[in-house]
């Protein structure tokens, strides 16, 4: 057994405070505040929150419709860094590996092909397990051990390794490892390794939706709020501390943020490219996109977690800046207009940049 680590928001509709200091006006917010306005003006969000912090101080945020910091909103792919962070802390204290093959945990895989498929890969889209179940199959399992049972017999789409491919049912084969390893279901794990220490006390993975109890989706599942996830932000942000606790080892932070595609063929059209006009090969670490990176080192300098219902969250170590906007489209992530609440979030983050480098 590894040696185990050590073991925010005062409440406002228009401002977020708490761990956060807030700081006095800097910046004219006004171009992004016109951007999300306009966005709730044609009815693509019924409501929604931002906050921006730098350094650790509040620069902007603002809530629109009737959304407040504590609103509950399922935030869809935003909450796969989350999923990626709990296992992560796995990792730190037990004998979990991000190298460790599936078999190793999950033994029921010996002898099937997918057998030495990597805990990485699993969590980079690399690993050639399909992305979702086939239709008109659905995720209607009722734990991550009974969700195992249904992604064993299906066919991999490519070798492990070889492709990048998005999607979310790797992930739960990944959260079925740190179960095994951990020894306690993945609901659990979230709630003591990662929510608690952070006072993400209105977030959860299970249930899955508000009709009632579903093993935890890990890609698609987190249902969060602004201060919530702010409070993880922030932690991120500070390599694993938060207000002085030690939530992850700076070495994990780091192994999540570097690229583990690695030479797996990446195909044209996939987020990084489409909605930031970058080609980078390294566009995903572990659980987060990573959108722009250091041509010279290779290091990203921003990366994200973006959901197909709008959820935002971000960090841009360049600007020493991260933030988040929570909401959930009304309808089709895609409008006839061609707006799209996820390759469209970028400008989000984009704009925040303009603004500080005015």
């Amino acid at each position: 057994m590894k040696t185990k680590l050590l073991c925010f928001f005062v409440v406002s509709v228009l401002v977020c405070t708490s761990c956060l200091h807030t700081k006095t006006a800097e910046y004219d917010f006004t171009p992004l505040d016109t951007i999300i306005q306009t966005w709730m003006d044609k009815g693509y969000y019924p409501g929604g929150a931002i906050c921006v912090a730098g350094n650790d101080s509040v620069l902007f945020s603002k809530c629109y419709g009737d959304f407040t910091p504590d609103t509950k909103v399922y935030v869809a792919s935003a909450g796969k860094w989350v999923a990626a962070a709990v296992i992560a802390a796995v990792v730190d204290r037990t004998e979990l590996d991000w190298n460790d093959e599936v078999q190793k945990w999950l033994p029921e895989f010996a002898g099937d092909p997918k057998e030495s498929i990597r805990l990485r890969q699993l969590l980079s889209h690399t690993s050639g397990i399909r992305p979702y179940l086939p239709e008109p199959r659905v995720d209607n399992y009722n734990s991550l051990d009974s969700a195992v049972a249904e992604i064993l017999p299906l066919d991999t789409v490519f070798a492990a390794g070889r492709r990048f491919e998005y999607g979310g049912l790797a992930m739960q084969v990944a959260g079925r490892m740190a179960e095994m390893a951990y020894g306690n279901d993945f609901e659990t794990l979230f709630q003591t390794l990662i929510a608690s220490p952070l006072g993400m006390k209105n977030s959860h993975f299970t249930p899955v939706n508000t009709d009632g109890g579903h093993a935890p989706m890990l890609g698609g599942g987190l249902c969060t709020t602004l201060n919530d996830y702010m409070a993880f932000l922030k932690m991120i942000y500070n390599y694993g501390v938060y207000n002085g606790k030690t939530v992850l080892t700076h070495e994990s932070v780091i192994e999540m943020q570097k690229d583990q595609v690695g030479a797996a063929r990446i195909s044209s059209g996939e987020y990084v490219e489409r909605a930031l006009g970058k080609t980078h090969s390294g566009i995903y670490g572990l659980g987060e996109w990573r959108e722009l990176i250091d041509e010279t080192t290779g290091e990203a300098y921003q990366i994200s977690s973006p959901g197909w219902a709008g959820a935002y969250p971000w960090i841009n170590k360049r600007d020493s800046v991260y933030g988040f906007f929570i909401a959930h489209v009304t309808g089709s992530s895609q409008k006839e207009d061609g707006f799209s609440s996820f390759y469209g979030s970028p400008v989000i983050s984009a704009t925040v940049t303009q603004i500080l480098n005015r």
